[in-house]
C-alpha cells in the first residue's frame, strides 16, 4: 500500500510537511468569501511590506489553483 501512495498522485499532499498557523487559518476565513459568478474564493489578508508598514492583500483562487498546487 505505501508504494502505491508514493506513486499516487496524493503523494505530493500527504507528504508535504508546510507549517499551518491556526492564527494564519482563522484570519484567513475571517475574510474569505466564496463568489458564485466566477467559482471563486477571495479573500484579503494583511502582511508587512519591505519598510515594515501594514498592507492589505486581495487575493482569489479555485479548484484549478488547488488542483495545481497539490498536482493533483
Amino acid at each position: 500500500m505505501a508504494k502505491f501512495l508514493r506513486e499516487s498522485r496524493i503523494a505530493k499532499a500527504m507528504s508535504n510537511r508546510t507549517v499551518v498557523y491556526e492564527s494564519h487559518v482563522r484570519a484567513f476565513w475571517d475574510t474569505a468569501r466564496f463568489d458564485e459568478s466566477d467559482k471563486m474564493i477571495h479573500a484579503v489578508l494583511r502582511k508587512k511590506d519591505q519598510a515594515g508598514k501594514d498592507i492589505d492583500v486581495e487575493f482569489e483562487f479555485g479548484v484549478g489553483n488547488v488542483r495545481r498546487v497539490l498536482d493533483l
